[in-house]
């Protein structure tokens, strides 16, 4: 099976129909949301409705710390994060929220393990961002596989029988194998907000018949999101940050 994995999107409609439209093209066959699919951007209630689409037809989707921050009003956020949520709350209608409000933190498919970001207390919401991050995400479950986001940027990580543990950037379009007598935790870079110098949205793609994952970066129509933040009246350094890629 093919599975698209889409992290971060952030209320990117354009990142996001981008994406989407790339992985049909490569003829994904699932579809799996690794949270955060709101603030920041533009458009909330587009990114929850065409999630809540793919969800009702069998997809997976994850909470994210900014989705969880949607239904809680008391949540204090860093700017300009805040001032995007408390925008983003009046945006979404009743089934956006609810649907968002019920999202697991954590899904299993057999082997493989679905997250928004550290397995050892998701959430928490911890960072994997070095070794000791990833092996402690690792060891905190039995899964073979582990998909995560929150780090907005590409990295694969993985451990052998012994507990060595080997990191490196995946190579875009690159397939990487998932060799079987390994552990594997595969962070998903962003779709709608890139942190890793380029602007290009990311997502990546598992072929569990092959056992391997290959990433992908999809230019998109940066000006327009930017654009459309700057109209809605959100923080600038939302929109200028898009061009810059982190």
């Amino acid at each position: 099976m093919l599975i698209a994995l889409f992290a971060d999107i952030h209320a990117n409609r354009e990142a996001f129909e981008a994406c989407l439209a790339h992985a049909r093209v490569h003829r994904a066959q699932h579809w799996v949301f690794l949270g955060d699919h709101v603030n920041y951007g533009a458009d909330p209630e587009w990114v929850v409705g065409t999630i809540m689409d793919y969800v009702s037809a069998g997809s997976t989707a994850i909470l994210g710390n900014h989705d969880a921050a949607v239904a809680e009003p008391r949540s204090i956020m860093d700017s300009p994060a805040q001032p995007a949520i408390e925008w983003t709350r009046v945006q979404l209608g009743a089934a956006q929220r609810a649907f968002l409000a019920g999202l697991p933190l954590t899904v299993e498919h057999g082997d493989i393990l679905f997250v928004h970001a550290d397995a050892t207390a998701p959430r928490k919401w911890n960072y994997v961002t070095d070794r000791p991050d990833a092996v402690r995400s690792l060891r905190a479950t039995k899964c073979r596989m582990t998909f995560c986001g929150h780090v907005h940027r590409p990295a694969t990580y993985n451990m052998s029988e012994t507990g060595r543990l080997t990191a490196f950037q995946p190579v875009t379009g690159a397939a990487v194998p998932l060799l079987p007598q390994r552990r594997w935790l595969a962070v998903i870079g962003s779709v709608g907000q890139p942190r890793d110098g380029n602007p290009a949205a990311s997502y990546a793609m598992l072929d569990t018949e092959r056992s391997e994952i290959t990433y992908f970066r999809v230019p998109y129509d940066v000006e327009t999101a930017a654009a459309k933040i700057r109209q809605a009246g959100l923080p600038e350094i939302l929109a200028e940050r898009l061009g810059w890629g982190h």
